[in-house]
């Protein structure tokens, strides 16, 4: 089972939940496997005392022109979606733009003279830590200036195939990175504030999911923070409220230092437990 743990912004606390939901399967001995998929800025193993296992280094293949066989034609300017080719008729300029590349091969279909072969451009790396002798801790990170961290995602998400429940630390955001992560969940774990940014961005993240037919709830982080408009909300759309984390300054102290709620307060573990609980009954009731 793939659970992404998602927000519509940065800030929310999903790096929080997702790090203390990992410990919590680890100390009820499930074999569960934590893959940060913030390429970005991946931070999840500044939980964890992990050995590093394998790294795996994420390539993609990139078009290179031969000025001296091309003729101009444009054919492969007008198959690139991706607008990585800069081309002009006249005076004869061609260049590929390997930062906005996608590596689809459609240029290499489109020339008709062999005036262009490919090159492996690296995107990034897969790094597998082994943190106890049942759990993982998978890293995505993106090289500095790659312009996509999608390729990097999906192979940090493939390396976690074999565990028994794989838990994805979502990028923040509704863009592509965030799509790609929740497409490859079984459930999504929306963490949101009770703050009119947190509700907005909540909203966000819902509408996207709805086109996605993923089901989801939510998790309430500093609940006792703002306003009760998240919750009319929640009750309004029956979304699934899954747990409330109070906004309380010995929680944050723990956080800031990098360490575990659930290994500092153990109580804390049962409602992670039971939200795990409930997401499986939910889950189960969603394929039926």
């Amino acid at each position: 089972m793939k659970i992404a743990i998602a927000s519509g912004k940065g800030g929310t606390g999903k790096t929080f939940v997702s790090t203390n939901f990992f410990y919590t399967l680890q100390q009820e001995g499930t074999n569960v496997t934590l893959v940060d998929c913030d390429a970005e800025e991946p931070n999840t193993l500044a939980f964890f005392s992990g050995e590093l296992e394998n790294s795996t280094q994420i390539t993609q293949l990139v078009p290179v022109i031969d000025e001296i066989k091309c003729t101009f034609c444009g054919k492969c300017y007008e198959y690139c979606n991706y607008n990585a080719i800069f081309f002009l008729r006249e005076p004869k300029i061609i260049k590929v733009m390997d930062e906005l590349c996608h590596g689809c091969g459609a240029c290499s279909v489109a020339c008709e003279f062999g005036a262009i072969t490919e090159k492996e451009d690296l995107l990034g790396e897969v790094n597998r830590y082994a943190v106890t002798e049942k759990t993982s801790l998978i890293e995505a990170r993106m090289k500095v200036g790659v312009y996509s961290p999608v390729s990097v995602i999906k192979a940090a998400i493939k390396e976690a195939a074999n565990a028994e429940v794989v838990l994805m630390d979502s990028p923040p955001g509704t863009s592509c990175p965030f799509i790609q992560t929740v497409a490859q969940a079984d459930y999504v774990i929306l963490v949101t504030e009770p703050t009119p940014f947190g509700l907005s961005d909540l909203k966000q993240s819902v509408e996207t999911l709805k086109t996605m037919h993923k089901p989801y709830g939510v998790i309430i982080n500093r609940a006792n923070l703002g306003n009760d408009d998240v919750y009319v909300y929640l009750n309004k759309e029956s979304i699934p409220l899954l747990m409330n984390i109070p906004f309380d300054k010995t929680i944050a102290s723990i956080y800031s230092k990098g360490e575990l709620l659930c290994k500092h307060q153990p109580h804390w573990q049962s409602q992670f437990i039971n939200v795990f609980n409930n997401i499986k009954y939910l889950y189960g009731n969603s394929r039926n």
